[in-house]
């Protein structure tokens, strides 16, 4: 399921299961909003609001918020080690189940969580008290993932934000469409900004589906992308055993 590289012929399945990956990762992003108004899959809003709290003197918030990006962080290091060859090599054989494993069980204990109202009522602005773990939960799975497919791709798709991916795919064109390039680094950069654009497109799709279901099903849409995330553990599980 990942590990391949742009410049190296992939087939339609792998195609699908990164962009699927981005669309997961999209989901997610949306789910975390509309649960509490905080988006998950990037660390960047975390940083402002912890200095707004900081100028507020809420000391609470400062702290909870200011942390949260560190699961981020937490998930990326376990994938990380997780993936680490001499590990793999000795113990399990496997690099990247583990880590979908590990995203999966996380997405579903924050649905069960969210079942069983440990996180406030659904749609309600983000109070640390009441929402850390779930932030927290989040951003680690968005760690996790995100880790994982960049490592798996060569640090050629990034699934859980667009930031870096849009300056990227607007200087890709450039460079495909208008630098004078050998046919072959031509080919190569079209290919680069197919995968650019479809990551794109795959994460906004996921936010468009996330507003359907998690309107709805409030914290059990959290059951989607945890399925999703078991498919890509069965799917890394046993292409890595073939």
């Amino acid at each position: 399921m990942f590990s391949h590289r742009f410049n190296e012929k992939v087939n339609f399945k792998t195609y699908f299961d990164w962009f699927l990956l981005s669309f997961l990762a999209g989901n997610i992003n949306a789910g975390g909003w509309l649960s509490c108004h905080r988006f998950v899959s990037h660390i960047t809003g975390f940083a402002t609001l912890s200095g707004i709290s900081f100028e507020e003197g809420n000391w609470i918030e400062f702290w909870g918020t200011l942390s949260i990006p560190f699961f981020f962080l937490l998930g990326v290091i376990i994938s990380g080690y997780l993936t680490e060859k001499k590990l793999v090599d000795k113990v399990h054989g496997q690099r990247f189940a583990p880590v979908m494993g590990i995203s999966s069980l996380i997405l579903f204990a924050v649905a069960i969580c969210g079942r069983l109202n440990l996180f406030g009522e659904f749609g309600q602005v983000a109070q640390i008290r009441n929402d850390f773990f779930l932030l927290a939960m989040l951003c680690m799975s968005c760690g996790l993932q995100n880790a994982a497919i960049t490592s798996a791709s060569g640090a050629t798709i990034r699934t859980t934000h667009l930031t870096g991916l849009t300056t990227d795919l607007g200087l890709g064109i450039i460079r495909a469409e208008v630098h004078h390039l050998s046919p072959e680094q031509r080919i190569l950069e079209r290919k680069a900004n197919f995968l650019r654009f479809g990551t794109i497109l795959s994460f906004t799709l996921g936010s468009v589906i996330a507003a359907f279901i998690y309107v709805r099903f409030k914290y059990d849409g959290f059951f989607f992308p945890a399925a999703l995330s078991v498919y890509a553990f069965l799917n890394a599980h046993y292409g890595e055993n073939s």
